[in-house]
């Protein structure tokens, strides 16, 4: 079926055109009929032809008009001109605008019937190669998410170098770097992991094609199959570093993202976001982002948003070992304790007794959560800080008292970790409490604020509310009326400019929040302390 529009302000030529086209084509076309160069445009949107034979010389719009109006939204249209008007300029505009044919009046049934047909092979030629196309593109769409899996597989693998592979050049990899992250799901975040992984696994496979257009939508990355509860991200990058301000919108992005994951399906989603590698080093960054998932119980974490770790690569129990590390890094005592004692309980039954096997696994495991606290800033760490070990493990009567020694180890470790992480914390919000206090009366934002202490908005506002008791907002309202307070005892300055040396453009929002925190106006107050 081919939609043929015929335009002409001479109604015996509109029904000669007409009559000539459909007593040789009959049902294979429908044909509808205009008189002006504005009808064309409108048909042009609402019949939608895929043939039009246009006059020139019409009432209002004249033919050319007409034609370049309708390729601002239709490009597809075949354009035929006829015209009583040998003039060179038609016939130039006419090629500019791609018309297929030029026909002068008047014009017999022979040219109009050839003129139809070759437009009729040029309209099929057209849908041929769009329905080809589309062809590819479905194939494409079931191609291009295996040779991305196949992709993000082989950054998994040890010692693998992506960057020599053929998956640069089937996947166009232009660009030197980029950095991964891990989606993890579940139906709920308890005790730092996602709640039934396995039944959630099933649901992120059969919603895997979703997922992927969804992720599509905010990223430009290489996605790879549903693996259990995760999925991993490969996203190129031009630079070497990631910049403050690019970071925070790829948190921000991601977090979207989430959000939007959440939405489509009953589900709860964590990212963690590892730092830009070259490709050759590309697996580290993979690392990286499931330490941002083990190391913070955020919604979204990127790896320069805590202290880095060292990763571990040892046998089983994996879980248990890497629960125990992480637990003795938050300084959770009475977690790790129990990770221990398990893991201790599940090397005598399957240690067979042996004693040294135990004993540097012990070693290892306390070395490894001493290595971590000193990359955190959280311990000391020297050539002889451990000379005693040996003898010490040596000395011990037997396997419970192996056991002591890994547990009293463990327990040091972590009140030397808390103590200084909240010591480290302790640092960073006090920055940031003098910063409000020398700077209050500015326009201060939580971005600006957390800019300066090099750490993502939204881990630094969950940092203070958790060391200060109150969000950043209300800390910073708390001091500009503290300040109010102080400056409306002097008789020197005004209300207004207590206002605004409080911080405050508007004396009438002034004076609600000073209210609201003191239970009386900022002119109440004046007059009670001058009494």
């Amino acid at each position: 079926m081919f939609r043929i529009l015929v335009a002409d302000d001479e109604g015996i030529m509109l029904e000669s055109i007409r009559s000539i086209i459909k007593s040789n084509f009959g049902s294979e076309c429908e044909i509808s009929c205009v008189k002006t160069g504005r009808a064309v445009v409108e048909q042009a949107g609402s019949f939608r032809p895929d043939i039009a034979f246009v006059d020139i010389q019409m009432p209002g719009l004249n033919g050319i008009q007409a034609i370049k109006e309708v390729r601002k939204f239709n490009p597809s249209i075949v354009f035929i001109i006829i015209t009583a008007f040998d003039k060179f300029s038609y016939a130039q505009e006419a090629v500019n605008l791609g018309v297929m044919e030029f026909m002068m009046k008047p014009v017999n049934k022979k040219k109009i019937l050839d003129v139809c047909v070759k437009a009729m092979h040029q309209v099929e030629d057209a849908r041929k190669k769009l329905s080809d196309d589309l062809r590819i593109k479905e194939k494409l769409e079931i191609v291009v998410p295996m040779i991305e899996s196949g992709f993000i597989y082989n950054v998994l693998q040890d010692d693998s170098d992506v960057s020599h592979t053929d998956y640069v050049d089937l996947l166009d990899l232009n660009m030197p770097y980029g950095f991964m992250s891990v989606l993890e799901f579940g139906d709920s975040f308890e005790g730092g992991t996602m709640t039934n992984a396995i039944g959630v696994s099933v649901r992120v496979n059969k919603y895997y094609a979703m997922f992927r257009e969804v992720v599509k939508d905010y990223f430009e990355c290489i996605i790879g199959p549903a693996m259990g509860n995760r999925l991993v991200l490969f996203l190129p990058y031009a630079l070497e570093k990631m910049n403050y301000e690019k970071r925070v919108e790829v948190i921000t992005r991601t977090r979207n993202m989430i959000y939007k994951l959440e939405q489509s399906i009953d589900i709860k989603c964590r990212g963690g976001i590892g730092a830009v590698k070259p490709l050759t080093q590309i697996r580290d960054s993979y690392k990286e982002a499931l330490k941002s998932l083990r190391e913070s119980d955020s919604h979204v974490v990127h790896i320069t948003d805590i202290p880095a770790v060292a990763e571990y690569d040892g046998e089983y129990p994996l879980e248990l070992e890497n629960q125990y590390l992480k637990r003795g890094m938050r300084a959770d005592r009475e977690g790790a304790l129990s990770c221990a004692n398990e893991f201790f309980d599940w090397m005598m039954v399957h240690g067979e007794g042996v004693r040294d096997n135990i004993e540097v696994k012990i070693l290892e495991l306390v070395m490894r959560l001493e290595r971590r606290a000193f990359e955190a800033g959280n311990v000391r760490y020297g050539f002889r800080y451990r000379e005693n070990y040996l003898n010490e493990l040596k000395a011990a009567p037997d396997l419970e008292g192996l056991r002591r020694w890994f547990l009293d180890k463990t327990r040091v470790l972590c009140e030397n970790i808390s103590t200084a992480r909240e010591r480290e914390y302790e640092n960073v919000v006090s920055r940031v409490k003098g910063y409000i206090d020398e700077n209050y009366a500015k326009d201060l934002s939580l971005d600006e604020v957390s800019k300066m202490v090099d750490i993502s908005p939204y881990y630094f506002s969950k940092l203070f509310k958790q060391e200060v008791g109150e969000n950043f907002i209300e800390y910073v309202t708390r001091t500009r009326i503290k300040h109010g307070r102080q400056l409306l005892e002097d008789p020197r300055y005004s209300i207004k400019e207590v206002c605004v040396m409080s911080g405050y453009s508007d004396p009438n929002y002034f004076s609600r929040i000073f209210k609201k925190y003191e239970g009386m106006t900022p002119s109440e107050y004046r007059e009670r302390e001058t009494l």
